[in-house]
């Protein structure tokens, strides 16, 4: 019977349940990679194999999730897993999938995901695997084109795509995993698509009961848990979910619209069994519709700086460097300045240079309640991953902190690199991509993001690219890194007509020669030109300030056609030239 005719008999299809945490826990195989023994230990993976089968379960994936990046070894690894699979399975006459773990996007060099995919597709077309399982996948990058590559070489082929989500509805890429399976349950070359992994039952089912299966239309639905969520035991990571309770939520997950069933890590054979008896008894009742959760409704909120913004009024945005340490009044007193100086927002970086200084967003926090100007906090993808990331934005909205600039991040200084290690999950794209839908996913004041424009880039062409990639992942405007020569002005009227978003200009004014020199040779996205160096040479405080005021003022002056504000950054904590610039202007 093919797959599809099973299927559509109304009959939930069972597949097992984990291959590399249960490999892991066999005597001597902790830490061991279980890919690999499909060359070199082929009769334990066999034997897991059958354990699942003879527990109930009427579909296996081939032992092939992570086959690594040689990709001579790779091809073995598969054939083998091929070939295991399939003699494994023959006496029960089950289904074999050949599996697919995401693509390694993230390392130097790596093939685009929808060449490793169709890569990998071919070896397992060549060795009789017609039905395909793409799964924990963060993101559908690839996707379509081994969708496309499957069905144009075996028209009969199956493909079920699987997305990895968090228990708040999220992939490690920051993406809706709603979004991501409505957008796979979309592609025509589909024929399956749902989740596993990352999440328990509870939380899958949850997710499960909030989608629209409408998208569907014919196609199935798939979910693959984990058996709740790791623990440390001694040395290792084990998974305590007992099977019971797994079959309980797996008999709700089927009811509630799911064709396709089956355990990812922590669940082992016993799972698979408790699962089948469960299916088993709630056969003859009917599934459930699913019925869609309502959406947490927006609220816009109060956003001074928006709304000056939407208005079509210039503003003013003012960087003041957080403290090294923890004495915060003088940098308060230069706040209360700038704010009775005019600015319209005071902008706080994220340990700049990769060195420690007071949080940010604490001292945004800090700045709203006490100054009533409004903060706008830098947050980079250096020291936090999504979860951190999401907590601190949560606390941000409850304190009526709604505006952000999200950058990447300087990186940690080589030095301290053996005590302090960078995060770096994500990078300013995906960030800003996976703020702006935050408002799916528990927020309900959405944020106005800010992105970094260099417009001293010797490759600014790749600059725009990336800032037009940022605005379609959300962002609102960006702030330019300082203009002080012809051609970051020619790069800014670039950006004006590519971009839609808001541009405040950045301006920093130099305040020595000194000064100029590290600039110049010691601070990356900023160039003065020699001339202007040349100017500062031998100038005493006052008359380099002077000369500070003046080019700042031009170069304001010069940008105005281009932009809807201004970014003035604050060197050495000097308030009041920063003040005295804004008077001129």
């Amino acid at each position: 019977m093919s797959i599809r005719e099973y299927l559509r008999q109304g009959r939930p299809l069972l597949f097992d349940g984990a291959m590399g945490t249960y490999y892991a826990s066999r005597p001597g195989r902790a830490g061991a990679r279980c890919e690999a023994a499909n060359l070199d230990h082929p009769e334990e993976i066999a034997a897991i194999h059958r354990a699942y089968l003879e527990a109930g379960c009427r579909a296996v994936r081939t032992n092939t999730f992570d086959p690594g990046t040689d990709w001579e070894e790779a091809r073995r690894i598969i054939e083998a897993g091929c070939r295991i699979a399939l003699e494994a399975a023959q006496p029960f006459g089950a289904y074999v999938f050949a599996d697919l773990g995401p693509a390694p996007v993230h390392q130097e060099g790596a093939m685009p995901p929808g060449e490793f995919y169709c890569r990998q597709a071919e070896v397992f077309l060549a060795h009789g695997l017609t039905h395909f399982a793409a799964e924990t996948l963060p993101s559908d990058e690839g996707i379509a084109e081994l969708a496309r590559y499957i069905k144009g070489r075996c028209p009969e082929g199956f493909l079920l795509v699987s997305f990895a989500a968090a228990p708040d509805g999220t992939t490690r890429e920051g993406l809706s995993a709603r979004v991501l399976f409505e957008r796979a349950a979309a592609l025509p070359e589909v024929d399956a698509a749902g989740f596993n992994c990352v999440s328990g039952p509870h939380h899958l089912l949850e997710l499960v009961r909030g989608l629209d299966l409408g998208v569907l239309k014919g196609k199935f639905l798939s979910v693959m848990p984990n058996a709740g969520y790791p623990t440390v035991l001694g040395r290792r990571v084990a998974y305590q979910g007992g099977a019971d309770y797994f079959a309980g939520q797996m008999a709700a997950v089927a009811q509630a619209g799911a064709a396709i069933l089956g355990g990812c890590c922590g669940t082992r054979p016993e799972h698979i069994a408790r699962t089948a008896a469960a299916l088993a008894e709630g056969a003859a009742r009917p599934a459930l519709p699913a019925q869609p959760q309502a959406k947490m409704e927006a609220r816009p909120g109060r956003n001074r700086l928006r709304d000056k913004l939407e208005a079509g009024k210039r503003v003013i945005a003012v960087e003041l460097d957080p403290p090294a340490d923890d004495q915060v009044d003088g940098f308060m007193e230069g706040v209360r300045a700038l704010r009775d100086a005019g600015a319209d927002a005071v902008t706080v970086s994220d340990c700049p240079v990769g060195r420690p200084r007071a949080d940010s967003s604490l001292l945004a926090c800090k700045i709203r309640r006490e100054t009533g100007v409004e903060p706008l906090p830098h947050l980079t993808c250096r020291d936090r991953n999504l979860n951190a990331t999401k907590a601190l934005l949560l606390g941000l909205s409850m304190e009526g902190v709604h505006n952000v600039l999200l950058v990447t991040g300087d990186p940690i200084p080589t030095q301290d690199r053996d005590e302090v290690k960078s995060v770096f999950n994500f990078n300013s794209r995906k960030l800003i991509r996976y703020v702006s839908g935050l408002v799916d996913h528990g927020l309900s004041t959405p944020f106005q993001i800010f992105g970094a424009l260099n417009l001293n880039a010797v490759n600014f062409a790749r600059q725009l690219e990336l800032a037009v990639e940022k605005e379609a992942c959300g962002a609102a405007g960006f702030l330019t890194q300082p203009v002080h020569s012809p051609r970051a002005l020619e790069n800014l009227a670039l950006a004006r007509e590519a971009l839609k978003g808001k541009l405040l200009g950045g301006v920093f004014p130099i305040v020595s020669h000194r000064n100029a020199l590290f600039l110049n040779n010691e601070v990356a996205g900023v160039s003065v030109p020699e001339e202007v160096v040349r100017r500062y040479e031998g100038l005493e405080r006052e008359a380099a300030e002077a000369l500070a005021l003046e080019l700042s003022v031009q170069a304001a002056r010069d940008m105005e056609p281009y932009t809807d504000g201004l970014y003035l950054m604050t060197p050495f904590r000097r308030v009041e030239l920063i003040a005295r610039i804004m008077r001129e202007l």
